[in-house]
């Protein structure tokens, strides 16, 4: 094996040291960034409000937009109506939405509940006054990776839908 000429032969030119030196800065720079986003709550849970109406019916729901597996989460629905609710009060919930919670349930637990290939209805026994809420106790599974979308909506008899809001919920690792 002949010998270098130079002990320098082999090494790394200049540009390449400027190069690499210029790598560990943006690498730094964006895990700097990451940490100061957790720090200040950036990647924490983002709620949101949205409101629906229709036919004397107001649905409001408070939900996680953005959120983290592992973390409590709000969701509460609140309906109200001019002049109260009739006997039985039915909401209908994407069913597959709830896939991302662990749960401890809903409160007021419903007096009915039944699913269809996609839909969730639940059924409470209608609260005197004009105003209804529902909140559902959860957090996000530590094994969900990713967020879900659905709509919520009041069913009257015959199952027509009035009052609608449609929601999303997006999870950062």
């Amino acid at each position: 094996m002949p010998m270098p000429e130079s002990t320098l032969e082999g090494m790394e030119s200049q540009r390449e040291a400027r190069r690499a030196l210029w790598g560990k800065r943006v690498f730094l720079s964006l895990l700097l960034a990451f940490a100061l986003a957790g720090l200040v709550g950036a990647l924490g849970v983002r709620s949101t409000s949205t409101t629906g109406s229709g036919e004397g019916y107001e649905l409001t729901l408070r939900h996680a937009a953005v959120a983290r597996a592992g973390l409590d989460v709000p969701w509460e629905v609140t309906v109200t109506k001019d002049g109260g609710f009739d006997e039985t009060l039915t909401l209908a919930v994407t069913g597959d939405y709830f896939d991302i919670y662990e749960t401890q349930g809903f409160a007021p637990e419903p007096a009915a509940a039944t699913r269809d290939r996609d839909t969730l209805y639940l059924s409470f026994t209608a609260p005197e006054g004009e105003t209804f809420v529902l909140a559902y106790d959860a957090y996000i599974q530590p094994s969900s990776q990713r967020g879900a979308d659905g709509s919520v909506s009041v069913v009257v008899d015959g199952g027509e839908r009035v009052a609608t809001v449609e929601f999303e919920t997006f999870l950062l690792p």
